[in-house]
């Protein structure tokens, strides 16, 4: 009896541990995501066209995604999704993994910060699923830079989903293909301190967790309302 409650507390003591260690983690990640939109914002002559900012429904930032092989160029990254909240403001974070693919190598660098801005209804319905290819379940183009960049062409359009990249601090659109998203059970336990559905999180009104603060200010100073 008294060893099983030892296995026990230290089974318990153990998963403690190892919540507390993954949200450090999630902590840190949002905070290089939140350094990421702040830097890109910040130089709008180089950055994401701000009408396009003000007409997303949604914004992925992935900080860091690495690739894993120099012969097979698997990618693999962990970062967040939020989407904006009924009247105006940006809702809860949920976290996110985005595996394979190509994502934005080309313009140099063994590592990359990718946003995607999910322009529409029926792109950030794809956020709801469990797993969803970019380039396959959901329309992805390029996204122009710059202050002034035109985002009337035809692809763009008719995109649900526009793609950027960052490494070695040049940032472009990229045409990402074949990378794959889903939700970070991991980083979404370690917020919530449960592991909420995607719908729940992006559309259901949760609280925004403390260590998202700054990580929401940034997309609301930026982009607070949505143009109609």
């Amino acid at each position: 009896m008294r060893i099983s409650m030892v296995v026990a507390l230290t089974a318990a003591s153990m998963a403690s541990s190892l919540v507390g260690d993954e949200r450090a983690d999630v902590a840190k990640r949002l905070d290089a995501s939140n350094t990421v939109l702040n830097e890109i914002m910040g130089t709008p002559d180089k950055g994401i066209p701000q009408d396009l900012l003000d007409k997303a429904q949604c914004v992925v930032v992935v900080p860091s995604v690495k690739r894993l092989g120099l012969v097979f160029g698997g990618k693999y990254g962990r970062g967040f999704t939020t989407c904006r909240k009924a009247g105006t403001g940006w809702g809860a974070p949920e976290g996110v993994k985005v595996e394979g693919g190509s994502v934005g190598f080309q313009i140099g660098g063994s590592e990359t910060d990718v946003v995607l801005l999910v322009m529409n209804k029926s792109g950030a319905e794809k956020l709801l699923q469990s797993k969803f290819t970019l380039g396959a379940g959901a329309e992805v183009a390029a996204g122009p830079v710059g202050r002034d960049a035109s985002a009337e062409t035809d692809a763009m359009m008719r995109a649900e989903i526009l793609s950027y990249s960052r490494s070695r601090g040049v940032f472009a659109g990229i045409t990402l293909s074949g990378a794959t998203l889903r939700p970070d059970k991991e980083a979404n336990i370690a917020l919530y301190g449960s592991n909420p559905s995607a719908e729940k999180i992006l559309m259901g009104g949760t609280p925004v967790p403390a260590e998202a603060m700054a990580f929401n200010a940034t997309l609301d100073k930026y982009s607070m309302h949505k143009e109609n």
